[in-house]
């Protein structure tokens, strides 16, 4: 046997005396210096057997525990990837074959800026973290995925550390990922954000590592928003790239905490992006052990008031209170109620992760409807425009005359009339103006003549796949059905395609 001696120095820790020693002596000696705690092992066990050393017990004892997040979200539940896998693929091919080629056919692209590629429809949902700097963004990043006080976790600190755009993503093993191998890839759903120029891709960073968290759904940690400083200082359009991840994020994490409610610039036009999303957002306020039950009350009530003019909504949203980091609440604080609330936004979470394919597929035919409304619009522009030029006519002073006034050839108004079109879903009068100053007006085909003896007439493919095909894969999924490729959609039935703009 042999003793050996370590001097604890953690101040949380009760004194232990020795049992020689009495009481006087004892009392005398923690208030002078630190006391020595003596143990005995035995030299003959190994110490892969040895018991976890003081500093490893201490840190157990301030790390909080983790097993309500595998039992909130289900982690050691089993998914049928085969089901999965066969809607992803039916979902995949109704889109390249009914509502890509009218998105081709008259550019939709151009005119709102979002390519949809295989990588996006195949992707995991994506929740995004957005707030100011020193929030406990990385913090709450690295208490969901268990990385605290590992080699693997995310960088965190009082001032502003993170300055690039960071995607945790699941990975056969631990590794990094530059932003120019995340956009060259076809296969991830990145590509598209080559468009905001190699200065932003140095920015843009991946971290793959095997998580059975990270097999169902991709976090995003975002830099923290700085009032004082300008965005040309960032080197990259900042608003342009947030509203990118904002458009494709299922579910969005604006944090706070209670040093940095005040509302600038910079936070009042993301805010602005997030309208229309407002579904997906979540507010939570973090570090809210840090305050007294009154103070926290006050804070609370003073985050409301801030964020009131931002968010126009009839309905306020819901604001997270809590503490979501690794370690222990502070002591006597509502430690009941943060891990009531803690569960809540874990239950929100869950919910996207499983009703995932049922967003995408909701995603996909939104798509659809808005590139359907598109080409009726581009269609009875160049319609307009057929019919009012005669032999002597300007095209380009004809032409201007429709784009300056629509409303006057009553381009929106014939639209309302067709069926399932709602008129909150129409475009803005004025995109069409910069779109056809890209885009000549003679370069698009009427509705009538996207026509074919093999592929049929494109109008009324994306319309089975807006009314038929999509709901139908959606309803076999909450049936429970297998969602496989029917004879009829893998070899047409031999139907002929009707042309029903053809005159009889």
């Amino acid at each position: 046997m042999k003793v050996l001696v370590t001097l604890c120095f953690v101040v949380p820790l009760l004194v232990l005396a020795t049992a020689e020693d009495g009481p006087e002596s004892s009392s005398s000696t923690a208030a002078s210096a630190p006391v020595a705690k003596i143990e005995v092992v035995d030299s003959s066990v190994s110490e892969s057997e040895q018991e976890p050393s003081e500093e490893e017990a201490v840190l157990e004892s301030i790390l909080r525990d983790r097993s309500h997040i595998e039992e909130t979200l289900r982690l050691a539940a089993d998914e049928k990837a085969g089901d999965y896998a066969a809607a992803l693929q039916r979902l995949r091919k109704i889109y390249h074959s009914s509502i890509r080629p009218m998105e081709q056919a008259y550019k939709y692209n151009e005119l709102r800026q979002h390519e949809i590629s295989d990588g996006e429809i195949t992707s995991k949902p994506m929740v995004l973290f957005l707030g100011p700097w020193s929030v406990g963004k990385s913090s709450m990043i690295n208490y969901l995925l268990g990385l605290q006080d590992t080699p693997y976790q995310l960088y965190t600190g009082a001032e502003p550390t993170t300055s690039e755009f960071t995607v945790i993503m699941h990975g056969e093993k631990i590794r990094t990922v530059e932003g120019i191998v995340m956009a060259a890839d076809s296969s991830r759903s990145f590509s598209p954000l080559e468009k905001f120029g190699q200065n932003f891709l140095e920015k843009l960073i991946g971290i793959e590592m095997p998580h059975k968290l990270l097999e169902r759904v991709t976090f995003v940690d975002t830099p923290g928003i700085i009032e004082n400083r300008k965005q040309q200082e960032r080197g990259y359009p900042f608003n342009d790239v947030c509203q990118w991840f904002i458009d494709r994020a299922d579910l969005i994490f604006v944090v706070f905490d209670p040093t940095k409610l005040d509302v600038g610039l910079e936070l009042e036009m993301l805010f602005r992006q997030l309208k229309g999303r407002e579904s997906q957002i979540r507010i939570i306020l973090n570090k809210a052990d840090n305050l007294a039950t009154q103070d926290l009350m006050r804070v609370y009530g003073a985050l409301f008031w801030s964020l009131a003019p931002l968010i126009n909504v009839t309905e306020p949203p819901r604001v997270y209170v809590s503490s979501f980091w690794s370690y222990d609440y502070a002591p006597d604080t509502s430690r009941e109620l943060f891990k009531r609330e803690e569960i809540s936004l874990l239950e929100d979470l869950n919910q996207v992760i499983e009703n995932r394919l049922e967003n995408k597929i909701a995603f996909i035919r939104q798509h659809g409807i808005r590139v359907r409304i598109h080409a009726l619009l581009v269609d009875r522009y160049v319609q307009t425009f057929k019919e009012k030029m005669s032999f002597f006519s300007d095209p380009e002073l004809v032409f201007k005359e429709i784009v300056d006034d629509p409303d006057k050839f009553y381009i929106f108004k014939s639209i309302l009339a067709k069926t399932n079109v709602s008129k909150f879903d129409l475009p803005n009068r004025d995109a069409y103006r910069d779109f056809f100053g890209i885009n000549p007006i003679n370069s698009f085909k009427q509705l009538s003549a996207q026509c074919s003896y093999i592929g049929g007439c494109l109008l009324e493919k994306i319309e089975k796949a807006i009314t038929n095909e999509l709901p139908s894969l959606l309803g076999s999924i909450n049936s429970g059905k297998n969602p496989t490729l029917s004879s009829c959609e893998a070899t047409g039935c031999g139907e002929k395609p009707k042309n029903r703009y053809r005159r009889n």
